[in-house]
């Protein structure tokens, strides 16, 4: 066993207080994004999304943030995949931002319904021609032979779609998670860090501070 004890590191970048956050977590969550997204874009939409199987096996993966808004947050896969079938059968899953130099992260749980078929083709479209091509050509999650097959399955779609627009496949869509529980954590001195939760209740948002 590798003893990893002699790793620590202080947090004291910044504080989070009940009375000073958004009435929503929306909003807070907005003034939050932006806050990373003038300094590291890239890891501003990177989530982990979390679902679970018919068995209560729980997986984890990294996806993009591709939409934000009121109804939620919204990514975009391939339908025939480990996390599409998982989501299939239980729509419940949760989403973790965590923004290291800000020493912050969220934590998100709501349901995933599926994107309307016109924003799927409008992402679709604007998508680089490389990643639609993409798109078509992997069978994603299953067992391939090698390299080579993806590869071939590349040329051979390249070729079907050359001077053509790709359109989008059948199997390939969005989601988005409608959060009904958002968690806000700011790093702490001593370990003590902040966490203000926001609950989903029938007028709007409970606002909870949590103990660390």
């Amino acid at each position: 066993m590798i003893n990893l004890d002699h790793f620590r590191k202080e947090f004291d970048k910044d504080k989070l207080d009940k009375g000073s956050v958004k009435k929503d977590p929306f909003a807070q969550f907005d003034v939050w994004h932006k806050e990373v997204m003038h300094v590291d874009a890239e890891g501003a939409i990177t989530m982990t999304l979390s679902t679970v199987d018919s068995l209560g096996q729980p997986s984890s993966r990294i996806v993009l943030l591709r939409t934000l808004g009121e109804e939620g947050f919204g990514f975009f896969t391939n339908l025939t995949s480990r996390k599409a079938i998982e989501i299939d059968g239980n729509r419940q899953a949760s989403l973790l931002f965590f923004w290291r130099n800000f020493q912050r992260q969220v934590r998100i749980e709501g349901e995933l319904i599926r994107m309307p078929v016109e924003v799927e083709d409008e992402y679709f479209a604007g998508r680089p021609r490389g990643s639609q091509i993409g798109a078509w050509s992997s069978p994603q999650s299953a067992s391939i032979p090698d390299r080579k097959s993806l590869e071939k399955m590349v040329r051979e779609y390249t070729d079907r779609f050359e001077g053509k627009d790709v359109p989008r496949p059948s199997y390939w869509g969005g989601f988005i998670l409608d959060p009904k529980r958002v968690e806000f954590w700011q790093g702490r001195e001593s370990r003590l860090h902040d966490r203000i939760v926001y609950s989903k209740v029938d007028n709007g948002w409970k606002i909870e501070r949590l103990a660390p």
